[in-house]
């Protein structure tokens, strides 16, 4: 897979930033002519490297990882990255053959786990952790190219990323139609969602605001980490004190390495997606980091291929 440019590195972590940011307040951040930064942004998009994609967050999160029997693991990763509710889907090393995050409601949760889910080809064994809360989602992700002055420039107003997702805010027929507008492409235009939804420009204009202010959506720039230089990726799954939990979520999730981090239930206490540059990195990583100092046990498994990500089925 042939490493981006680093032009094309920043205006990936811009569109991380701010996924709705037009060509010319991208350029003028990265201080670029904006023809070069709309050229090399929207072949970036045409081509499917990249993807802004929202994504609909559910109250009952939880992750499945899931053991097959020889020769059947495709099929069971193909089959839960088809499902709506999983949000991704990975082939690992290690134990298990599949770690997937499911988003759902909670009186759909015994529905999927124990009617659904045991109905893949070839399944063997299903591991369920329950979510707690997330220190660190896709959506706050920053591989490290942009100062601080650009983060402001781009987003002046951080939205939150909410440690634990609450039901649904009452929405309206209208609020749904750009809902799933917006899954579809998260860069649509506020006239294209009038237009799809049926209402003025200002008026999908206001309710596409509602929509990301309340986390209803999520909008998301999704890559895949090895053309932003970081092939080696892995999910390490950690054992903690409780009362070393919390900091330790903390401080995970403000290193750059990290992409994702939560709290569990079960054996782990916390899971985090680490992408690096190499091997001797996640060693690095993974042994001489100071956040290792409140780590009991740690469990690593590499990450072999993403199916999904964010929501996104990943094209062939």
């Amino acid at each position: 897979m042939q490493e981006l440019t680093l032009l094309e590195k920043q205006i990936v972590a811009a569109l991380q930033t701010d996924p709705r940011a037009s060509w010319r307040k991208i350029a003028a951040v990265l201080r670029e002519p904006e023809r070069t930064v709309a050229r090399r942004g929207s072949e970036l998009l045409e081509s499917g490297l990249v993807a802004v994609r929202g994504i609909r967050l559910r109250p009952t999160p939880v992750l499945v990882e899931i053991r097959c029997a020889p020769g059947t693991s495709r099929v069971a990763v193909q089959a839960l990255a088809q499902r709506r509710d999983t949000s991704f889907v990975y082939t690992v090393t290690g134990s298990s053959d599949c770690v997937a995050e499911i988003l759902t409601d909670r009186h759909r949760l015994h529905v999927a786990l124990a009617d659904e889910l045991p109905g893949i080809a070839g399944l063997q064994r299903i591991n369920t952790y329950p979510i707690l809360r997330y220190f660190k989602t896709l959506r706050a992700w920053q591989p490290g190219l942009l100062t601080p002055e650009q983060h402001r420039a781009l987003q002046p107003v951080p939205l939150a990323d909410p440690a634990v997702f609450g039901s649904y805010p009452e929405m309206t027929a209208v609020d749904e139609q750009i809902a799933d507008a917006l899954c579809e492409d998260g860069r649509m235009p506020f006239e294209a969602l009038a237009r799809r939804s049926g209402v003025s420009e200002a008026t999908a204009r206001r309710r596409t605001e509602w929509l990301l202010e309340t986390n209803v959506v999520h909008l998301r720039a999704l890559v895949e980490p090895a053309l932003m230089g970081l092939p080696v990726e892995a999910l390490l799954w950690i054992k903690t004190s409780p009362a070393r939990l919390e900091s330790l979520g903390q401080r995970l999730s403000k290193r750059p390495e990290v992409r994702y981090v939560a709290a569990l239930t079960g054996e782990y206490q916390i899971v985090a997606d680490v992408t690096v540059a190499t091997n001797e990195a996640l060693y690095e990583f993974t042994t001489s980091s100071d956040w290792t100092e409140d780590v009991v046990q740690l469990s690593t498994s590499l990450l072999l291929d993403a199916r999904k990500r964010g929501g996104r089925v990943r094209p062939s």
